[in-house]
């Protein structure tokens, strides 16, 4: 599953992996709050750093407007979305997006452990900002 060409791909390769063995003991059709404490258990198993359900600030021109909760911060620089749903839909994959580009994270994982067997999306946020000055998580 690691592809070099992908920028944090042994990381995301790891945290899908954990996704995978959750998916695999658990099945479909719990509530994303089981499929999220399962993944923190499997993901700290595995020696990943991470915050779950992490207050994340968002800023409009430079200023923080709000905070919205990520579901997992892997690393502070991965942002892990899990839904527990039938199938994603393209608004899923946009909401993704959104929540990377408020943020000013680079790349994101989309987890769906809804269907018969794990459905993920790596993102990416084409309007990352290196170093923002005015995210203080990215440094």
């Amino acid at each position: 599953m690691i592809d070099n060409k992908y920028k944090y791909s042994e990381l995301t390769s790891k945290i899908i992996g954990c996704a995978m063995s959750v998916q695999s003991a658990l099945g479909n059709g719990f509530q994303e709050v089981i499929y999220q404490r399962a993944l923190a258990l499997e993901m700290t198993d595995n020696g990943l750093v991470f915050s779950r359900e992490y207050d994340m600030p968002i800023y409009y021109k430079d200023k923080q407007i709000g905070t919205r909760r990520v579901d997992f911060l892997v690393a502070n620089i991965i942002s892990v979305e899990l839904k527990a749903i039938i199938k994603l839909e393209d608004v899923h994959l946009a909401q993704a997006i959104n929540y990377l580009e408020a943020y000013d994270l680079e790349i994101g994982l989309l987890l769906n452990f809804g269907s018969k067997s794990l459905e993920f999306k790596r993102v990416i946020n084409k309007k990352f900002k290196q170093k923002s000055q005015g995210n203080p998580l990215i440094k």
